[in-house]
């Protein structure tokens, strides 16, 4: 049985969604367990140069969704960075994960060797093939910013292992 390097990199992005919504509900009760404000949470950075928690969340999601919709051959859905609430965290990831869900197998599978543009910082571009970009661009971002998720709530004292990281 063979894979497209593309579901193979959808399945790597749900599993990572998956395990950041657990994570994150453990994060919510452990500050309500703790009668921690949840913003303190959201806010705490493991780096003073690195992303918050919250941050951290919408570039996992927004990796995937653009990451994705680009490979699709669509124009992604914008997701507005609003979220303030454990909650809305999660829900962003559930919208993300419907929108990268319901995209065209067939048009992210097609022509692997062929090459896509995106944009790489500002006012610069990266050309890759496509099936490159999936597994080298695409997955460790969003894996990236999952495993931040991870280890700013477990630096918090949020009872999580590695079984909580793989989405188990």
């Amino acid at each position: 049985m063979s894979h497209s390097t593309s579901s193979i990199a959808l399945a790597q992005i749900g599993q990572y969604y998956r395990a950041m919504g657990g994570v994150l509900a453990k994060g919510a009760q452990h500050a309500k367990d703790r009668g921690v404000d949840e913003q303190t949470y959201l806010n705490w950075r493991l780096a003073p140069d690195m992303f918050s928690l919250t941050r951290q969340v919408q570039l996992a999601s927004d990796f995937g969704v653009r990451g994705m919709s680009r490979l699709a051959g669509v124009d992604p859905v914008s997701l507005p960075d609003t979220e303030t609430t454990f909650m809305e965290l999660q829900a962003r990831l559930a919208k993300a994960w419907e929108v990268v869900s319901g995209l065209d197998a067939e048009a992210m599978a097609a022509d692997p060797d062929g090459e896509i543009t995106f944009p790489a910082g500002r006012d610069q571009t990266m050309t890759l093939p496509r099936g490159v970009y999936a597994c080298n661009m695409i997955v460790p971002n969003v894996g990236f910013h999952a495993a931040m998720t991870y280890a700013i709530l477990r630096h918090l004292g949020v009872p999580l292992g590695k079984r909580d990281f793989m989405g188990g």
